[in-house]
């Protein structure tokens, strides 16, 4: 079957980024959210991402408004109905989500595929909220959307291989490249990434080096484009908490346990970027200075 109609679920920083990049390849694309206001910012955002390709010279005003004319916003989980695969990009708390899949699972048709953009939660789990288990997968996406190559397609044992397959196809259709994981909890790159990241805010904690020092050794030691301190903030300090908060639930390993500077730096709101303190201060976000930590 070819993915012609997509819906999407949530139309915030994920949710419109995996709409915008739907509809370039090609797609009808219905994003929902749940109130009017929450559809018309998700929407300006994927105009401004659109108009500074234009800009660019990247891409022609007259493709600029296919594409646009192959989106639309609702508010109504119904009009959805129609989709050949829906794409769920919401908070990501579990009760949210059982209600969701189980609303669209009386209102799709059978043939219709499911997906989660979850990065961290239970793709099984989420499955057992339908009557469609070999029919849903996990597709996740990286931030910024329009931007990152990479999504990971996500089976369960339950999932048809031609659904995943399919899904795979999809990705490829999308511009991206697909790597095929299997759920188990933090897939490959949170699995690989996490724990670099709480072992960046250990050396901190234990006196290793500066946040300054220890970012800068990655970059032009290793050639990372960002250092583990910065891409911490980048990420929201916040979010990286939760998520090594499942992890570590499920594998009780140390490396994944969340260092007591994180626990406190969350707890103290100092989220990174989004909140204007982090591992840097943002006051001036063109120019963030370094914290002292220690």
């Amino acid at each position: 079957m070819a993915i012609e109609k997509v819906g999407v679920v949530g139309c915030g920083l994920m949710g419109s980024g995996i709409a915008q990049v739907a509809a370039n390849a090609g797609c009808q694309v219905t994003v929902r959210e749940v109130s009017p206001q929450l559809v018309e910012k998700g929407l300006q955002s994927i105009d401004k991402n659109l108009q500074r390709l234009v800009d660019k010279g990247t891409l022609p005003q007259a493709e600029r408004d296919k594409v646009r004319g192959r989106l639309r916003g609702t508010t109504n989980l119904e009009d959805l109905k129609d989709c050949d695969l829906v794409i769920e990009a919401i908070i990501e708390q579990l009760p949210a989500k059982r209600e969701l899949w189980n609303a669209l699972d009386k209102i799709c048709p059978k043939t219709t595929i499911f997906a989660s953009n979850t990065s961290s939660l239970s793709i099984t789990e989420m499955a057992t909220f339908t009557q469609r288990p070999d029919r849903f997968l996990g597709l996740h996406f990286f931030n910024p959307v329009p931007v990152m190559k990479l999504v990971e397609v996500i089976r369960t044992i339950a999932t048809d291989p031609k659904v995943n397959e399919e899904v795979v196809a999809f990705a490829l259709r999308l511009g991206k490249t697909p790597v095929r994981t299997t759920d188990r909890t933090g897939f490959i790159v949170n699995r690989l990434l996490v724990p670099y990241l709480l072992d960046a805010v250990r050396a901190l904690e234990e006196g290793v080096g500066s946040v300054e020092d220890i970012d800068n050794s990655m970059k032009l030691g290793c050639g990372h484009p960002m250092g583990p301190l910065a891409l911490l903030d980048f990420v929201g300090n916040d979010t990286t908490f939760y998520i090594a908060n499942i992890m570590f639930d499920e594998f009780k390993e140390k490396r994944f346990a969340s260092p007591p500077l994180l626990k406190r730096m969350v707890l103290s709101g100092w989220n990174g970027r989004k909140a204007g303190r982090g591992f840097y201060d943002y006051s001036d976000p063109a120019k963030p200075k370094p914290m002292q930590m220690t």
